[in-house]
């Protein structure tokens, strides 16, 4: 399905771009059709910037990212709609990536720019039936601006937007990371429940290795760019081989614990 290979991006700063920052290094990797996969690693590991390229919203240094056989690497146009069909992304604070002046109704119809051929009536039932399947009543939240939603309620917006969209590869960068305990768990269901429901692959970016544990049919451990760690999350979590992975395993001290038999 997704084939990431050798790919790599260097930054170029200061006044004269002398200085170079190689944010990810060479990364290779492929996620398969329904299968969710952890991304895990702290602040500045390269998650973000990895992912950014994998949604072609950042240009590779180099490298190939490969679609169902075909090489998206450099797409432009009508082609790079075509990908964004199929691979959608749903970020850490989606108020970011919401117009402030438009309200729910405008910022959901703006997902069918990449489904032309629809009547405005299976528009709208499109956008009720996501909305219903992320718990929020249409009537409700429609006519609100983002400021006016939660935290939780703005992320299930754009996993609705999603389940309008119908990807087969959602990028879902460190969703829940600005939500408390108790919201989390309704949106990491509703992951579950895209890939459940529609068959849709997953790249769940988290910094929490622990909530890749629980989530994940396979975990990726990115550290200073690099991809050091790969495996089903029981393997990495009982038997992890890089010191990196250690120290974040150190950081779920209880399910550590739990994992050992203490």
């Amino acid at each position: 399905m997704l084939e990431v290979k050798n790919l790599s991006k260097v930054f170029t700063v200061g006044l004269f771009s002398r200085h170079r920052i190689e944010a990810v290094k060479n990364v290779s990797m492929n996620v398969s059709r329904g299968e969710i996969v952890s991304l895990v690693g702290e602040s500045g590991s390269g998650k973000t910037t990895l992912c950014r390229m994998i949604l072609r919203l950042l240009e590779p240094t180099s490298g190939s990212i490969k679609y169902d056989g075909v090489d998206v690497t450099r797409l432009k146009g009508k082609k790079l709609k075509w990908y964004w069909r199929k691979v959608h992304g749903v970020f850490q604070d989606p108020y970011a990536s919401f117009h402030p002046f438009y309200r729910v109704e405008h910022i959901l119809y703006q997902a069918f720019n990449l489904l032309p051929g629809l009547s405005e009536e299976e528009k709208k039932i499109r956008v009720h039936e996501a909305l219903k399947m992320v718990g929020l009543n249409p009537e409700e939240v429609l006519g609100k601006y983002p400021h006016e939603l939660s935290g939780g309620m703005r992320q299930r917006i754009a996993i609705a937007r999603c389940f309008i969209l119908d990807p087969e590869l959602i990028v879902a960068d460190e969703p829940v990371s600005m939500l408390d305990a108790s919201t989390r768990v309704g949106i990491i269901k509703l992951f579950s429940d895209l890939r459940d429901r529609m068959n849709s692959s997953v790249i769940f970016v988290t910094h929490d290795i622990g909530l890749a544990y629980v989530v994940s049919d396979r975990v990726l451990i990115m550290y200073k760019g690099v991809i050091v760690e790969e495996g089903d999350p029981l393997t990495v979590m009982d038997n992890p081989s890089h010191p990196y992975t250690r120290r974040l395993r150190e950081d779920v001290p209880l399910l550590y614990r739990k994992w050992e038999g203490f």
